[in-house]
């Protein structure tokens, strides 16, 4: 009976560990810049390292921007990153890691207008 009691227990806890799991969606883009491991690992300092470059160099390399990581992982029915079910959100919320650049950079994906004649 303990034996059963202690399954039902692990099955519960591990449906509710799934339930709050982070909703990792790729909407757009064929693959990341890295591995998957490697993104979940470094992809802050992969950011931090291209900021200090464009700010301090001016070398800009689109692989490695917020735009493009926006652009990509943005959710087809809102265009952004952030929200209940939003790629950056959900993964932050999970890590109960808060995300500030968004304070300055859109959360958004860019639309592409046409060019005025």
């Amino acid at each position: 009976m303990m034996r059963i009691a202690a399954g039902f227990i692990a099955a519960v806890l591990a449906l509710a560990a799934q339930a709050d799991a982070p909703r990792i969606r790729i909407e757009r883009g064929e693959a990341c810049v890295a591995p998957v491991a490697e993104m979940r690992r470094d992809h802050m300092k992969m950011l931090l390292r291209q900021r200090d470059l464009t700010m301090r160099q001016g070398i800009r390399d689109p692989r490695f921007s917020l735009k493009n990581c926006v652009d990509c992982h943005a959710s087809r029915a809102t265009g952004s990153v952030l929200g209940r079910d939003g790629f950056c959100s959900s993964c932050h919320e999970y890590a109960a890691v808060s995300i500030d650049c968004f304070e300055c950079h859109t959360p958004q994906r860019s639309t592409r207008t046409a060019a005025r004649p």
